[in-house]
């Protein structure tokens, strides 16, 4: 279960975030990092049955480091002011689809499928949902996946890409540069103790969805 202490940390976190506030509350990061790490064990062990090959990987090799990368940004904060971990087939760097829980403040949410595949990877999944059409709307349209998202998100071109038709009646997702499903979690919610069985029942909605991202890399 997650703890407000963990919510508080990250809050206080997005207005301090330099070296010298977060040195002097290493304790209390080290403290909330673990409470994150025991909550992701805990629901990957509810999703194995969704993805069978969790039981191989550790929960911290699913959760993605706080420390940002800054050699080539702007913004150049040292720290992401939330927690953030990936479920699927190969751990947090798995190129394929799968599934994304972040826990900030304000604006957690929980998201399902792929962003930004490379173009092999890109041309697979848009050949798989041309030639599919039918299951991937059969897919978006189900109500289990409508009681908790609303459309698919991402880039996308402004023309159908090369080989289709600006016809095609999967036009609007051929352009898709990536497929994301997304549902806001409001901060009541993420302190429940319910809260790992409210995150397993949105990611199982959204597991044909992922499925059939993947099937497009086989």
């Amino acid at each position: 279960m997650l703890q407000a202490n963990t919510l508080k940390f990250l809050e206080e976190l997005s207005h301090n975030n330099n070296r010298e506030w977060f040195d002097a509350n290493r304790d209390t990061y080290q403290a909330t990092k673990e409470n994150f790490e025991a909550f992701v064990a805990d629901l990957k062990l509810a999703m194995t049955p969704l993805i069978p090959r969790l039981e191989e990987q550790q929960a911290k090799n699913m959760i993605f480091r706080i420390f940002r990368d800054v050699r080539f940004s702007k913004d150049k904060t040292p720290y992401k002011a939330h927690y953030s971990a990936y479920f699927s087939q190969g751990g947090r760097k798995w190129a394929g689809a799968g599934y994304y829980l972040h826990i900030q403040p304000g604006a957690s949410f929980a998201a399902a499928g792929i962003w930004m595949p490379d173009g092999p990877l890109l041309k697979k999944i848009r050949q798989e949902i041309d030639y599919d059409y039918d299951t991937f709307r059969q897919i978006l349209g189900a109500t289990a996946f409508k009681k908790h998202f609303t459309k698919l998100s991402g880039d996308a071109l402004q023309k159908v890409p090369a080989g289709y038709e600006a016809t095609n009646p999967a036009a609007d997702y051929l352009k898709m540069k990536s497929f994301i499903a997304e549902m806001h979690i409001n901060d009541e919610e993420i302190l429940r103790k319910d809260f790992v069985k409210k995150v397993t029942t949105v990611f199982t909605a959204a597991g044909p969805l992922v499925d059939f991202m993947n099937r497009a890399m086989e």
